[in-house]
């Protein structure tokens, strides 16, 4: 499989009346045809930041992405599209389903008539077949009666069919690349579920490669062939999905893997929840951003950035951890995600 899209170095700051906030710092990364990359890592790690920069969403200024970042889509670099390659690019190329669809989605305007307009502007189709084509993609993605629903509007749509209709709106002009940011978030258990098994359905049908943004590793399990971790900024661990649910190396990335609720966590058990708080960006830390939280913290930590160590041919950490004169340390045996009172 050829790389799709290729991201390299991605700098990206917000300058405020604070400062110069850096919400992303050297993130590099690919996708290739038909895959699944989740990105994850807790609110504020730069992971939404990553993905509209793919998008370029984000509003310049205050944002700023620094000039050596690379953003390479089919070996040309969006950084550098005019206005006429970015249309092209977005909605085209590239979609995008955000958090929330209630927003998101028009509330003035029909079902259909939204799904038509991506349809008219994309893929040049007249009104009544762009209704039409709109019928058929509420079909895909599984909303029944869909020649009726196509003729309602926004407010007439639960949760979990609204975030169906975003998924149709995105993947109308059947685009190379899915960006997913936090797909599921208002979502309960069950629609979560049945959104994830929709994208992961889709995909083997259209071949669309796909970037999963989320906080929860366990939205991740099935539905990801890669799993990059970040934090403050930072990739700070990557690798294929059961290199990072069994073989990860990185404390932050055990810390996220204790957080989330298994089968057999105990009735009235305090979930595991990570102490401290992410450093703050104005003056991010001139060692491991995650030093001041981890227990295995050494004063080297706080010195000076980990180098990236490659692990296997997929499997890449930055821990200080992995040096060969440390000391070895094994991962916290997890019993369900909790602590038990």
């Amino acid at each position: 499989m050829s790389k799709i899209l290729e991201v390299k170095d991605l700098r990206v700051s917000f300058h405020t009346y604070a400062g110069e906030v850096q919400a992303v710092r050297g993130v590099s990364f690919d996708v290739e045809e038909s895959e699944t990359l989740a990105i994850v890592g807790e609110s504020g790690c730069g992971k939404s930041i990553t993905a509209k920069s793919i998008m370029r969403l984000l509003p310049e200024p205050p944002a700023e992405i620094k000039k050596d970042s690379k953003i390479l889509f089919n070996g040309k670099n969006i950084l550098d599209f005019n206005k006429k390659e970015l249309r092209s690019y977005r909605g085209g190329d590239v979609s995008m389903i955000f958090q929330d669809p209630m927003t998101s989605l028009n509330p003035t305007m029909k079902i259909g008539k939204q799904i038509a307009e991506v349809l008219m502007i994309h893929r040049g189709l007249k009104k009544k077949e762009a209704l039409e084509e709109a019928v058929r993609m509420l079909k895909l993605v599984n909303i029944p009666n869909a020649e009726e629903r196509v003729n309602q509007y926004p407010f007439e749509f639960s949760g979990g069919m609204r975030q169906r209709v975003m998924i149709a709106i995105a993947l109308a002009c059947n685009p190379k690349l899915l960006i997913a940011d936090e797909p599921t978030t208002a979502l309960d258990v069950t629609i979560q579920a049945q959104i994830m098994e929709l994208m992961a359905e889709l995909q083997e049908k259209l071949g669309t490669a796909i970037i999963l943004i989320t906080h929860d590793l366990g939205v991740v399990a099935k539905v990801a062939h890669k799993i990059q971790v970040m934090y403050a900024g930072k990739v700070v661990e990557r690798g294929t999905t059961d290199e990072i649910f069994y073989e990860s190396k990185h404390p932050y990335t055990w810390a996220l893997l204790n957080s989330v609720p298994t089968l057999d966590t105990e009735h009235k058990s305090r979930l595991y929840s990570i102490p401290g708080t992410p450093p703050d960006l104005l003056k991010p830390p001139v060692g491991c951003p995650f030093a001041a939280r981890c227990q295995y913290a050494m004063p080297i930590c706080k010195e000076a950035m980990p180098e990236e160590t490659s692990l296997s041919q997929t499997h890449k950490a930055n821990c200080w951890l992995l040096h060969p004169n440390a000391p070895k340390v094994e991962p916290p045996l997890k019993k369900g995600g909790v602590q038990n009172d």
